[in-house]
């Protein structure tokens, strides 16, 4: 790129437009940092499934990639790395606290996953929430060349669209909600409604995971706005005129192939081998896997399977259940208490029920690296993804996607957007203690040949589905194609 392109975050030639005909736009940019031995810092990409999806697409293009870069109160110059621009978001502490911590994460979040945890309403955190959307909107603007695509990723940018189409309405600009929206009646309780559906307005496409995700949405539009709705458009009337905003169902998948690639190692596959030897060999590995939030429903899991042990429905020689839950938001007090509960269940069950040879619960609260994954998947039986509410849970894909010999089990939350997709596995409503633990029995119980057919049934679905498909399919509609041949419905 020209030399120009190092200084400055795309602007060069005078016009007010920037260089670039791709934009993304995310709370973070798709790169960690990495401290060298000597002390010297670079950047690796990060491995989430929104990076694998839209990297191709940013190498065929002009792209850039503007978000926050981790470190609060540090400046850093747009810098490239892996045929993408970066712009970085300057974010202060006190924006990490308020417009982060605060509004997206202690507001946002508990509202639109059906208020499991109570939402908190502050007029600070959403001020700076406000501004921080500002500063996004304008570092796009000075990048997006004239006509450029932008796509705003979740709910921690929901301003942003309006915000851009303010400074710059030359641009087409989508908009993807990766959690849950909330039904009209949870929403309403948000104090700043009308700014945030107006907000979102401000895109050509906005996209769901579900189909009830987008229907929540344009019932809130037609509820808090003055727009005229017809079918899944907004008419949106301006004094330039009018526009037309769609909204629409495009549920997110997984990088089929690298899964299917590690499952197939012969280091992954002894990998798996250890796991089952170290805990014992059981006759059945149980396992759940979670970023440790009250969404995943992780407490009601623990406290099924510790009953079933009670029962004496499994014990601790035949069956071992593996609990990974990664750290996430540890400085919130919410997630800190989250953490103390279930590490009390988890020590009390096994107190109960180990032995000298076995373990209940292996609870592991850690971060693995992708090869890591797939060799617990590969080493479960039976996998539990017991989400109280989640927009789609990868994992559920992620496993399926491992088990290239076709055998194994899935129990899953309906409450989950999988569910849409892999109406093979063994659903569940989390609430139901007892009806948790019939299907973890299920599961454990399960035929052969039962299992082989439903898992053959739920690959087929994720292979013809997978994350570039997501995305294409997003930006396809964006161009204009109809969204009825491009968003996915979940009824394939």
């Amino acid at each position: 790129m020209a030399e120009t392109k190092a200084n400055n975050s795309g602007a060069t030639d005078g016009s007010g437009y920037g260089d670039y005909d791709f934009i993304v736009v995310s709370n973070r940019l798709p790169v960690d940092r990495v401290t060298g031995e000597g002390g010297g810092n670079s950047w690796r990409r990060s491995p989430g499934g929104l990076v694998t999806a839209l990297a191709p697409v940013m190498a065929k293009t002009e792209g850039a990639w503007i978000g926050w870069h981790g470190a609060a109160d540090e400046v850093l110059k747009p810098f490239d790395h892996d045929n993408m621009r970066l712009v970085p978001v300057e974010l202060s502490a006190d924006d990490v606290e308020l417009y982060y911590e605060g509004f997206s994460n202690a507001t946002l979040w508990p509202l639109y996953h059906d208020v499991i945890a109570p939402p908190e309403f502050h007029r600070t955190w959403w001020e700076v929430y406000k501004a921080v959307n500002r500063r996004f909107a304008e570092a796009t603007a000075e990048s997006a060349a004239e006509g450029a695509t932008v796509w705003v990723q979740d709910y921690q940018l929901q301003l942003v669209p309006k915000l851009l189409r303010e400074l710059r309405p030359d641009l087409k600009i989508g908009f993807f909600n990766h959690i849950p929206f909330p039904p009209l009646e949870i929403f309403a309780q948000l104090p700043w409604r009308r700014q945030v559906i107006e907000g979102l307005l401000g895109a050509d496409l906005v996209g769901f995971q579900r189909p009830s995700d987008s229907s929540n949405f344009l019932r809130c539009v037609r509820r808090f706005s003055g727009h005229t709705i017809k079918s899944q458009h907004v008419n949106i009337r301006t004094d330039d005129g009018d526009r037309i905003c769609r909204a629409g169902a495009f549920p997110i998948s997984i990088d089929v192939d690298q899964i299917n690639q590690l499952a197939k190692s012969p280091e992954v596959i002894e990998r798996a081998r250890q796991i089952r030897e170290e805990l014992g060999n059981p006759k059945t590995v149980l396992l759940g896997v979670d970023r440790l939030d009250y969404t995943k429903g992780i407490q009601h899991r623990i406290k099924a399977y510790g009953e079933l042990l009670e029962d004496g429905r499994v014990t601790v020689e035949d069956a071992a259940l593996i609990q990974v839950a990664s750290p996430s938001r540890e400085r919130v007090e919410s997630y800190r208490l989250l953490r103390e509960e279930i590490e009390g269940a988890v020590g009390r069950i096994n107190g109960t029920y180990d032995t000298l040879s076995n373990t209940a619960i292996r609870y592991l609260h850690h971060s693995y690296p992708k090869e890591e994954m797939v060799a617990l998947y590969l080493a479960a039986d039976v996998m539990l993804v017991t989400a109280l509410r989640d927009g789609m849970n990868l994992v559920a894909k992620e496993y399926v996607a491992s088990r290239t010999g076709v055998n194994g089990a899935l129990v899953l939350s309906e409450f989950a957007g999988a569910a849409d997709h892999l109406k093979q596995a063994i659903l569940v409503n989390p609430h139901d203690i007892d009806g948790l633990k019939d299907a973890i029995m299920r599961a454990v119980e399960i035929a052969p040949g039962e299992s082989t057919r439903r898992m053959r049934v739920m690959r087929r679905q994720i292979l013809q589905n997978d994350v570039e498909q997501w995305s294409q399919s997003f930006l396809r509609a964006l161009d204009g194609e109809t969204l009825g041949k491009t968003a996915g419905s979940g009824n394939e």
